[in-house]
């Protein structure tokens, strides 16, 4: 009998069932949508501030050190062996290592044009390496730095420099032509492939590659530094003490932060395969990263909060009208001696049908919604999190609950005489 008065009630008022299945299929599927950016959304924004460069610095431990006592980076006085960058792949967190490119400084002279003094930087440019897994990797600066604005060619061969836009307007260079340097009593001739702006300090050096500046500082196998760009969880209270002392943690402690993809978790680790590495993260970009990742999933989860809510005021106007409607019908229940209890769970019972009906549909829109939006504004589709949908259900039956409260104050407060007079 139950039943039947719930399905009657549903055909009855099917044109506000539809309505409440929708206003909650609308709510619920913008919240789905938010929800499953917002969880996959971490990765796509660091994958995104990564086209930016480069959130950890490696150093030897002799140039960090002077770097930290007196802010000068003399990095020729120690260096790091260039055949145990590979093991940088190879630590725990390897996969959240997008790229990295070591660099050999030098002050060199230009023989030609004029015999000034210049930065020289050796780098990689496109580096194909060789890693201790035998995997191999394609890595360097033309992927690290892509919003360098390069006019002419990036250097394809050992012969060929990339010139920063300050150097070559000082020294008159332009691409096609040759810049010939002076290191150590050593000379090299490169052909200038192009010229780069890079809206810093980049700007007024010369990039050639890393062997060439090796055998010019007779540094076989040596480079200054590394630059490592890698994808990293925000910073909280337990990853700021790990930076500053990892020994002060619990084991448990230590084992969360170790296994977490903190920016300082990273640096500790790559220090433990490179010898004599110091590694620093860069806390304009590290920090920024955090911050614009929490501020992005706090706009979503309000946008959620905001879209559930309008949902819940709507489901309890038509709910509301409904009962209202149905007032006859419900103080003859009473008057026939139906119990409040019996008629809430009948009121409840046909809601929760449209708003079960609704939320399903909503959901499954949500997760199209939240691919299109990956593809709009990531290029890539948003990965499914199974944890979204008990979220959606637990949020589509608040709004219900919330939705029916006036509903049923309304219903608690009829009374049959006055309903069945009219009145």
């Amino acid at each position: 009998m139950f039943w039947r008065m719930v399905k009657g009630a549903l055909f009855r008022q099917r044109s506000k069932m539809l309505m409440i299945g929708f206003t909650v299929a609308l709510g619920s599927s913008l919240a789905s949508a938010m929800l499953a950016v917002m969880f996959d959304i971490g990765g796509k924004i660091n994958r995104e501030l990564k086209t930016y460069g480069a959130n950890i610095t490696v150093l030897p431990r002799g140039a960090s050190l002077l770097n930290d006592l007196y802010g000068i980076g003399e990095e020729g006085r120690s260096y790091l062996r260039e055949d145990e960058l590979g093991n940088i792949k190879t630590i725990f967190w390897a996969f959240n290592i997008v790229d990295f490119s070591p660099w050999l400084s030098a002050e060199a002279s230009l023989v030609q044009p004029d015999g000034r003094d210049v930065s020289l930087y050796g780098v990689w440019f496109d580096q194909t390496l060789e890693l201790p897994t035998g995997e191999t990797l394609s890595t360097g600066i033309r992927n690290m730095k892509s919003w360098w604005q390069v006019r002419g060619d990036w250097p394809g061969t050992e012969d060929a420099a990339l010139v920063g836009i300050g150097a070559a307007e000082r020294n008159g260079l332009a691409p096609g032509g040759t810049v010939t340097v002076e290191l150590g009593g050593r000379k090299k001739t490169f052909t200038v492939s192009g010229i780069v702006s890079s809206g810093s300090e980049e700007d007024n050096r010369i990039f050639v590659s890393l062997g060439a500046v090796q055998e010019l500082a007779g540094l076989e196998g040596m480079v200054s530094g590394v630059e490592v760009s890698a994808l990293t969880t925000p910073d909280n209270e337990l990853s700021r003490r790990a930076a500053q002392d990892p020994k002060s943690l619990s084991i448990k402690e230590w084992e969360t932060w170790y296994c977490t993809a903190y920016v300082s978790a990273i640096c500790y680790q790559i220090d433990e395969v490179i010898t004599g590495a110091v590694s620093k993260p860069v806390r304009q970009v590290a920090e920024s990263e955090g911050a614009i990742l929490e501020k992005t999933e706090l706009l979503m989860l309000l946008i959620t909060v905001v879209s559930m809510a309008a949902s819940a005021l709507a489901v309890s106007n038509l709910v509301t009208a409904g009962v209202m409607e149905r007032s006859a019908e419900i103080g003859l229940l009473k008057a026939l001696g139906g119990n409040d209890r019996r008629i809430i769970a009948l009121v409840l019972a046909g809601l929760a049908a449209a708003g079960i009906a609704g939320g399903g549909a909503g959901f499954f829109a949500g997760l199209g919604f939240a691919r299109i939006i990956g593809h709009t504004v990531f290029g890539s589709g948003v990965a499914f999190t199974a944890v979204t949908i008990p979220i959606v259900a637990a949020l589509v039956l608040l709004v219900i609950l919330a939705g029916s409260v006036p509903a049923i104050r309304f219903l608690l407060s009829l009374r049959p005489a006055e309903v069945l007079h009219g009145r």
